[in-house]
């Protein structure tokens, strides 16, 4: 596989591993992903719900642990460790900060638009963005957007963005009949976010790597995203049936478990539509049932407590701790394939085989 270059930093194999929250990717699969030679990526979202004072003070709880999840994958791992923060959460500039302050080598932004970003003014009154910033988009006018804006307010681009087509688990930035439309495959929107990128590689005189995501699978699938213009991938899926995912083992055996039919999409108290692994606890909410919960804190900038049928943030925790039937679990269109689990290590090793066979073929 090639190598994958974002700017000074340098990834022996171009894998991403996706964010996943609550608490799914966190210090240990991020950084046995970048031992491997990948980019590992902490999932900020909700990490602070396992503190013990997330109900009274979400925001420094959030803070605290985000900052002990790079520390301790810091400590694990020479390599390229990430953060991913989603746009819509009501302290994600502060996550961000968080995250640069910390040293993380990139931040991943998605569910949103990024455009507010840590700047420093320079002697002449000009902004600088002070991080690697990667936005996470669903087209090609959303990619144009986010330049469009940081070429006018920083006379900056960011350093790569990742393109995730609607085969990808958890939200989706897709309206639900998008999702099974040919026009929105992430075969077919690649190509126009690159194109988007081009131009602004040629006025910032910079690489502007495009990550493809949404549905990567296999070795072959690496290749096949490669040869139609995109320098790397970004998987999560794959990385849940690992030892090192920091998830629960009954979360990992509903991935085991599951079949075709039981993807399926979901609306989120988020506002955007989701692929999930259909249970008990999904039933009951499309039979129109609503889990009582009070919100505290009001986590999410899109979320209306008042007309949610359930608290996300409360399902997604349950699962991650192993009450799948209080909770549910993300996941993306390819994991009823899953039917063991492996290290990061032996993952990347098939992966890097089934890579070699397609490019040889």
């Amino acid at each position: 596989m090639p190598k994958l270059r974002i700017g000074d930093l340098e990834a022996s194999i171009p894998i991403v591993q996706g964010g996943m929250g609550v608490g799914i990717s966190l210090s240990s699969l991020s950084s046995s992903v970048a031992n491997e030679g990948g980019i590992g990526i902490i999932a900020a979202t909700g990490i602070g719900m396992l503190e013990t004072d997330f109900d009274k003070n979400f925001k420094e709880a959030n803070k605290r642990a985000l900052q002990r999840e790079i520390r301790r994958a810091r400590e694990l791992s020479t390599g390229i460790i990430g953060v991913n923060i989603l746009v819509a959460s009501s302290d994600s500039y502060d996550l961000l900060q968080t995250a640069v302050d910390e040293g993380a080598d990139l931040v991943f932004l998605g569910a949103g638009l990024p455009l507010r970003v840590p700047t420093v003014l320079s002697s002449d009154g000009s902004k600088n963005v002070i991080a690697r910033i990667v936005p996470i988009v669903s087209s090609a006018r959303a990619a144009r957007v986010i330049f469009q804006y940081w070429e006018r307010h920083y006379n900056h681009v960011p350093d790569a963005v990742v393109v995730e087509g609607p085969l990808a688990g958890g939200h989706l930035g897709f309206k639900k009949e998008q999702i099974t439309n040919p026009d929105y495959a992430l075969e077919k929107i690649l190509p126009e976010v690159i194109a988007v990128t081009k131009r602004y590689e040629q006025y910032f005189g910079k690489s502007i790597p495009v990550i493809a995501a949404g549905g990567v699978y296999t070795g072959a699938d690496i290749h096949r995203f490669l040869q139609l213009g995109a320098q790397a991938v970004q998987m999560a899926t794959r990385f849940v049936a690992t030892h090192e995912c920091d998830a629960s083992p009954e979360f990992k055996e509903a991935y085991l478990r599951c079949k075709k039919e039981d993807l399926v999409i979901i609306d989120s108290p988020v506002g955007l539509p989701g692929r999930a692994i259909r249970n008990g606890f999904l039933e009951q909410i499309s039979s129109g049932a609503r889990i009582p919960f009070k919100c505290p804190w009001k986590c999410l900038k899109t979320c209306d407590p008042r007309s949610a049928p359930y608290c996300i943030g409360v399902a997604l925790t349950n699962a991650k701790k192993g009450d799948i039937e209080r909770g549910f679990a993300f996941a993306g269109a390819n994991a009823h394939r899953i039917d063991t689990i492996i290290s990061v290590r032996e993952l990347i090793e098939t992966l890097q085989m089934e890579y070699e066979i397609a490019a040889s073929t």
